[in-house]
């Protein structure tokens, strides 16, 4: 069932769960930016006290936004100290309860017990983890050998809702960031080794990504067949400013998740529309794409108009990247998006984080927080 390099017999990210202020807005802006499409929703109606979720999908890629519907539910408590952002990574596992007891055994602290989640479509079982911060790993299965076989539109308590965006041709979750706090990356990377049995993917240091005023170090960690990537950010020291991943943990009060990348297709298509659709952009400097062609080599599209969309590439040995960072897409500066294509390349961009930075910062100048 299980093997060394994938000892809790994750399969894929089932679903990102956002705890939210207003489930409904979010839902609002997510399908009419970002171009997703609405298809179960839990709340009142569905007899729901709670929470109200609005689950969205875009091919691959599962959001659910929860908002509680009372100031005692633990949404509430982590509305009040985080604001928006990400409480649950889910994976789906070949079973729950194995994956939860190996967890466990491994190091990790519980969430929640495993349990049987039923309405009248089906079962399935569910249990959850700790991770970083107030962050959660839940583990989802439909294991038909114990009698959990779910046939409705998304998890037990949801009822079907289509109401359809306009897809912009994101696929898939490609990897998930953590900011954690000083001295706690290699906490965080030897959690993931021990619990998850991940391993150590790439590893950046304040060499690789610096400025005059900020510093970070990341190591991406990720399972063994590389379909799940999380890199783990931690501020580094001595560099005279408030770093971008210091600013993150202090407005968000704790560790927590960063940003999320999302990969399609074709980067200039769905960056273009994004843009028509109000989607804000971080900008480099325009001498970023002079050096362009020297830096990366040759590449398929017009660098005038990655240019005018304000796209990054990046080459390793394997081929290349093209990736374009949002702006936070809350009020403070925290949860924002990096939306990617692939064309080859296994990296993250590391040509890019300077030039990254420099416009991170600018950003951080305007915010009063450099």
């Amino acid at each position: 069932m299980t093997n060394e390099k994938n000892p809790l017999g994750l399969k894929k990210i089932h679903h990102v769960e956002f705890y939210v202020g207003n489930a409904k807005q979010a839902e609002f802006y997510y399908r009419n930016a970002f171009g997703f499409s609405r298809v179960a929703y839990s709340g009142l109606e569905t007899e729901n006290r709670e929470t109200t979720s609005y689950v969205l999908r875009q091919n691959r890629v599962n959001f659910v936004f929860t908002t509680p519907l009372n100031e005692n539910h633990e949404a509430a408590d982590h509305i009040r100290l985080h604001g928006d952002g990400v409480k649950d990574i889910a994976f789906q596992v070949e079973d729950a309860d194995y994956a939860f007891n190996e967890a466990v055994k491994r190091g990790a602290k519980v969430a929640i017990e495993p349990y049987d989640w039923k309405d009248e479509h089906g079962s399935v079982r569910r249990a959850a983890v700790k991770t970083y911060g107030d962050t959660i790993h839940s583990f989802i299965s439909y294991n038909t050998n114990n009698g959990h076989n779910y046939s409705g539109p998304f998890l037990p308590g949801f009822t079907e809702q289509n109401v359809a965006g306009d897809d912009v041709g994101i696929v898939l979750v490609d990897h998930i960031v953590g900011n954690v706090e000083l001295g706690k990356m290699n906490y965080w990377c030897d959690y993931y080794r021990d619990v998850m049995g991940f391993e150590r993917y790439i590893t950046f240091d304040d060499k690789d990504i610096s400025t005059e005023y900020s510093a970070l170090m990341s190591i991406v960690m990720s399972d063994g067949g590389h379909n799940i990537k999380f890199p783990i950010n931690e501020p580094a020291e001595g560099k005279g400013g408030k770093s971008q991943i210091q600013e993150y943990i202090d407005y968000y009060k704790s560790a927590g998740v960063q940003h999320v990348a999302l990969l399609c297709k074709d980067v200039m298509h769905t960056v273009q529309k994004l843009q028509d659709n109000g989607v804000e952009f971080l900008r480099v400097p325009d001498a970023y794409y002079e050096e362009l062609p020297s830096r990366v080599g040759p590449i398929d599209e017009d660098i005038d108009e990655l240019k005018r969309l304000g796209i990054l590439v990046d080459r390793d040995d394997e081929g290349y990247l093209l990736q374009i960072f949002t702006k936070p897409v809350e009020d403070r500066p925290t949860v924002f998006y990096e939306i990617l294509q692939r064309k080859g390349c296994k990296g993250f961009g590391k040509g890019n984080f300077k030039a990254l930075f420099v416009s991170i910062e600018e950003e951080q100048r305007r915010r009063g927080n450099l």
